[in-house]
């Protein structure tokens, strides 16, 4: 099956607006009613990946680093939250690489990461050219070893194609044979990073992206850029909050009024009706109202509009129901190795923006759960919710209806059976290819 992500067209949404307004599909023969027009999303068709990026293909990499270096890096984070870059040799596919940057990559993903961690089981970002100007493989210079509270990751792999088909910007995922220093390999899913190649794969004006910091959240605190730091975290162009920050104000201090006439004009709502209505469908509780704040603000220059571009999937699907260690996989209630002893096995992730869990490192800190003033305020306007629910009307059909998921499942399911089973074995694969599609099952009934 050949996937391909939707073009999101980059043409004018028609919103029905205004007190008491009821949305109305796209499309529909329905111009009588008042409406007004709001940005739109300039993304383009994204093919398949290729070379690095072929998720028909089982891929490699291996990694020489020191293990001092390692071990430094991890009693900082540990003690401070801070994620240094140490240097190390790493070979794709092949093709071997000197002094690529590498850092540890996640929040919750590193809770109770203990220093002595194996690092073949951590969540890394490797980046070619992080020392060496110019670096790169087929283009790429920045790849995310994800974790997972699985052995396969099929949940994540199978909800970044069904982003994709969904005709949200998303990323290229692929499976990985990853080993450190020349232990054991494990399976282990790399997805793109969100840099300037990504953007410019993705979208056809200049922008410049911003990333929601776990440990922030998305109020206004003036225009001093030195306010935003712990919040968000400006990823492509030259330096600037102003738009966010503008944005900020606006979705905080606006009054309902300013907000449902205004928000069209800077926000792409029918793409952002769509990211809600996919998070639903994929069960994942870890989007922007989750605990880490799970999101990208993508700000287009030309429009002046901004939409919200999705991240992190690793508990798509169900994937809170397993509480695994960073990297590893366990079933639930189970304490994977690396935890704490006085670490819960079963903890939230709602806890109050500044409390940490005991056996948190001291520099996480925790996010707010089911909260974000972009969500609230949207699905307030009984259009934009009505919005919402025609998204999860149409989406459930082109996605699960349709076959599409089955599918998608079968060719993950089908890659690691036949090409990974050196690292996972093939009962293991179908157990949670099937907990995937029971759990599709439970979301759409």
């Amino acid at each position: 099956m050949t996937r391909r992500r939707t073009a999101i067209v980059a043409t004018i949404a028609v919103l029905a607006l205004g007190g008491g307004g009821t949305a109305f599909a796209l499309g529909s023969d329905d111009t009588d009613r008042a409406a007004t027009s709001g940005v739109s999303t300039a993304a383009v068709e994204v093919a398949d990946g290729t070379g690095v990026w072929d998720s028909e293909t089982l891929h490699d990499i291996s990694v020489e680093v020191d293990d001092a270096a390692v071990a430094a890096m991890i009693d900082t984070y540990r003690k401070t939250g801070d994620k240094d870059w140490i240097e190390a040799t790493v070979t794709i596919d092949g093709t071997t690489f000197e002094q690529v940057g590498m850092r540890l990559k996640g929040n919750s993903s590193l809770r109770g990461v203990e220093d002595g961690a194996d690092p073949t089981e951590l969540p890394w970002l490797l980046r070619l050219d992080e020392y060496v100007d110019g670096q790169a493989l087929d283009g790429w210079t920045d790849f995310v070893v994800r974790s997972n509270n699985s052995e396969t990751a099929l949940n994540e792999a199978v909800a970044l194609d069904l982003l994709a088909e969904a005709g949200l910007a998303g990323e290229h995922a692929v499976a990985t044979s990853f080993s450190v220093n020349g232990g054991d390999a494990q399976l282990r899913l790399v997805v793109q990073a969100l840099d300037e190649a990504w953007e410019f794969e993705n979208f056809t004006t200049d922008g410049l992206l911003y990333k929601s910091e776990a440990g922030g959240d998305w109020t206004y605190r003036g225009t001093d850029p030195d306010s935003y730091t712990d919040i968000f975290d400006q990823e492509t162009g030259d330096d600037d909050l102003t738009p966010l920050i503008d944005f900020l104000d606006f979705l905080n201090n606006s009054t309902d009024a300013e907000f449902e006439d205004e928000l069209a004009s800077r926000l792409d709502v029918e793409a952002f009706a769509r990211y809600l209505a996919f998070e639903d469908l994929v069960g994942n509780t870890d989007d922007i109202d989750g605990p880490g704040n799970n999101s990208y603000l993508r700000y287009d220059a030309e429009t002046g509009g901004f939409t919200v571009v999705a991240w992190d999937h690793n508990l798509a699907f169900g994937g809170m129901g397993r509480m695994g260690g960073p990297g590893g996989a366990g079933e639930f209630g189970e304490r994977p190795e690396g935890m704490p002893s006085d670490m819960p096995t079963d903890m939230p992730t709602d806890f109050p923006e500044g409390e940490r869990p005991d056996g948190m490192p001291d520099g996480m800190r925790g996010g707010p759960g089911g909260s974000n003033v972009l969500v609230e305020r949207f699905t307030e306007v009984e259009a934009w919710a009505d919005l919402v629910e025609q998204a999860k009307a149409d989406l459930t059909e082109s996605l699960y209806a349709s076959g599409f998921a089955d599918d998608t499942i079968d060719r993950w399911a089908e890659l690691l059976t036949t090409q990974a089973s050196d690292l996972v074995d093939a009962d293991t694969v179908a157990e949670e290819a099937d907990a995937v599609r029971d759990s599709i099952a439970s979301l759409v009934s």
